[in-house]
Formats: structure tokens, sequence, C-alpha cells
């Protein structure tokens, strides 16, 4: 795992400056959101690591409880993202970024204080919907600050970024699981959310370039197209909601982000429930997705620079997913060290399928949307995922865990065609724009 060293840190004697500076991205602006995203996600892998068991074990919740309150939340989420990203679009992704990550660092210090169940649910339910929608204005702020031909590789970067600063912060909140006390996961909880604010501050440090005198100075009279020379009432209906090709485009995607249940749910059951794998293979499948993800994501964005090169990564990417699928099927009655063998290699497959398909449905997020209102179709899109992410673990262990290798066949049958099918979608959305498929 290779970790990318502070911008302003020196070369160590022992690793030459050609080497280290291939570790940063070019880019400057590319650079400054990597410090940003590292900070922010060193304090989600905290709070990552210990939330669960300070929500059952200091706060009294049950499991039931505390599944029902987090799917209230993930609506909230889903719910969130639209007129977030509406928001961006009337104001400025800038300051609507920086408000939605300042009121979800307050959010997640609420945690620390709060006091009953229905309380509870609330403060879940309005963090979801600050984080899913900053999620939303953040990837229309990175159509703003980078080059329309540098957004996907940016992107890859900062992903490869979050992998490796979520790694650490786990790492460090493995610390406050091994002590174990109500003052070790209240510390890394309040860390988290002293993450956000300064990362909102940081946020609202960054300049983004045509917004002094357009929308912000103006009130928000005009929406980000004004940048772009083209003008936007600010009440207009939303755009990305009339685009039939694009609102197809983001249910494919939706159905491809699957996989992340299938990684972070279906694996693990599968792994305990009906296989004679040992159960230390659930942490040496998420080793093997994080590293390759590290290694090859940006590796991945290449060539998806037009939208039929972006939708032949997805549909790559969905037959990929699908022989994941019955790789690991095929450990179900293996011996014990065959099992793991084989669920890694199948995890090693997803791995790949998941770079292949983030690559391009970011590339496609931003082209099939143009420069019209980035933040509209970035919320529609990102609605999209966040529904994917509440229902997909229900989804994942009610077929595939309820029917065995069968429901893994049909997973992975679902995963192929949603990213086979992305080929027509991206061609109709191309003919209605007027414009031929490269």
């Amino acid at each position: 795992m290779t970790t990318p060293p502070a911008a302003n840190a020196a070369p160590s004697p022992a690793l030459p400056a050609s080497r280290a500076s291939r570790l940063l991205h070019p880019d400057p602006t590319v650079r400054r959101l990597a410090r940003i995203t590292l900070f922010n996600t060193l304090g989600s892998g905290l709070s990552l690591s210990v939330g669960v068991l300070f929500f059952t074990r200091y706060l009294g919740l049950s499991a039931a409880q505390l599944g029902l309150a987090l799917t209230a939340a993930g609506l909230c989420g889903v719910l969130a993202s639209v007129p977030a990203g509406r928001a961006a679009d009337r104001w400025g992704s800038r300051p609507i970024l920086v408000a939605l990550v300042a009121l979800t660092g307050l959010g997640t210090a609420g945690y620390t204080a709060v006091g009953g169940y229905p309380a509870f649910v609330a403060l879940a339910c309005l963090v979801a919907a600050a984080d899913r929608g900053a999620a939303a204005v953040r990837n229309a702020l990175y159509a703003e600050v980078l080059p329309a031909d540098k957004r996907v590789a940016g992107r890859a970067y900062l992903r490869v970024v979050t992998n490796v600063g979520l790694g650490l912060g786990t790492g460090v909140g493995a610390i406050a699981l091994q002590v174990d006390s109500r003052p070790g996961y209240l510390a890394a909880i309040l860390a988290d959310a002293v993450s956000y604010l300064a990362v909102a501050v940081m946020f609202h440090r960054m300049p983004v370039p045509g917004r002094a005198g357009g929308a912000e100075a103006t009130g928000g009279a005009e929406t980000a197209g004004s940048e772009r020379g083209e003008a936007r009432p600010a009440r207009e209906r939303n755009p990305a909601l009339r685009d039939g090709p694009f609102l197809l485009v983001t249910a494919l995607s939706a159905v491809l982000a699957l996989q992340f249940a299938l990684l972070e749910v279906g694996v693990p059951l599968w792994i305990v429930q009906q296989t004679d794998a040992p159960r230390i293979t659930v942490a040496a499948t998420l080793v093997v997705n994080t590293v390759l993800v590290i290694a090859f994501q940006v590796r991945a964005t290449r060539g998806t620079e037009h939208p039929a090169a972006a939708a032949r990564a997805c549909g790559r990417a969905g037959l990929i997913l699908a022989a994941s699928c019955l790789v690991i099927a095929l450990a179900h009655g293996a011996p014990a060290a065959i099992a793991a063998v084989v669920v890694l290699a199948g995890v090693g497959l997803q791995a790949v399928g998941e770079v292949l398909g983030q690559a391009g449905t970011w590339a496609l997020s931003y082209d099939l949307a143009g420069e019209r209102a980035h933040g509209a179709y970035q919320g529609v899109f990102n609605a999209g995922t966040a529904a994917a992410l509440m229902i997909g673990p229900a989804v994942v262990s009610t077929v595939v865990i309820g029917h065995g290798p069968a429901g893994w066949a049909a997973l992975g049958a679902l995963l192929a065609g949603a990213g086979l099918a992305m080929g027509p979608a991206v061609r109709w959305a191309r003919r209605r724009s007027g414009a031929a498929v490269r």
C-alpha cells in the first residue's frame, strides 16, 4: 500500500526525488483535493471502526434498532442528493459543500451526547442527508475546478487516496477497539467530527474559477451554467429529471453499484455461513480489494474519455463482476484452504470489475450532463448510487445467501446485464443530444 506523502514534505534521502514525485498528482488542484480527502477519510475510518460497537454497547441500541435507524438514514441520504445538487447550481457548489460538510461534522459530534432512540434516529437521518448531499455537491465541485478531460482521472486519484485514508483511519481505530472503553470510542467519534469541520474550512479556502462575479455575486440569479456561457434560470425544473437517457444510465450504474454490497455483505456472510474457509478470509478479502483498487483505479480510467469508450468499460466491468460471482460460488462445499483461495480469486476479479465500472460510470455522469448543470446531474446520479447502497445489503443477502450458488449466478447475470446495457443507453443519449458516438 503506497501512501502519498504530504505535498510540502521533502523526499527521503533513501527515495529518489523522481520516485517521490510520481506519488503526487501533477495537477496542483488535485493535490489540494487529495490533502482534503486524506484528512477527511482518516476521520471517517476512525468512526467506521468503532461506530457499531459504540451505538450498541454504550448507547444501548439493539441490532434491530440500529438496523432500522440506518435504513431510515439511508433513505434520507437518497432524498437529499437531488435538492443538494440543485442548490449547488443555484448558489455555487463551494458554499453549499462547506455548509453540508460542517453540518455533517456537527451531527457526528452530536452522537456523543444523544439521548433516547428517537433522537438518535433523527440525528442519524440528519447526518446521512448532509453526508450524501455533500457527496453530490463535491462531485459537482470537481466539475468546476478540474478541466473536463481531467475529471475522471482526478476522481480516480482521489479514490485511491480515499482507500489509503480509510485504511489508516481504521488502523488507528483498532487501538480504540483494543482499549474498548467509552472514552476511547468518544475520542474516535469526536476526532471524526473535528475532521469534518476542518475539511469544511479547507473547502472554504479553495478557489473556484469563475465564481467571483457569477451566481454567488448575484445572489443565485443564475446557476453555474452562466459561468460556461449558458444562462439558466435558478427556478427552472431539474433538467436531469427530464433527461430519459441519463436516468437510464443512472439506474444501470446503480445496479453496478450493488457490487459494493457483494463485497461488504455477501462475501462475509458467504464465507461464514456457506463455506469452510477460515473466518480470517473475511479480512483478507478486504485487503485484496483495497490493494487492487489502490494499484489500478487510476490506470482503469485511461481510454474512458469518450462516452462510447466509457460504456465499453462498463460492459467489461459487468462481465468481470459476473465472473467473480461464479468463482465465489465455487467455494461452496470445497475444502477450507481451497475455499479460501477461490473466494480470494473471486474478490480479485470483483476489484478489477469495480475499478473499470467506477471509471466508466464517473465518465458518463459528467459527459452525458455536458456543461449544463452539473449540480443537478450529479445530485440525481448520486441519488441512484445512494439507493443502491441502501438496498444492496438486503438484495445481496436475500438473493445470494438465501439461494446459494444459484443466487450468485442470478446476481452475476444482473450485473452483466446492467454493464452490457450501458452501450445502448449511451447511444440513445448521444442520439438525443445530436452528437455521434465516437
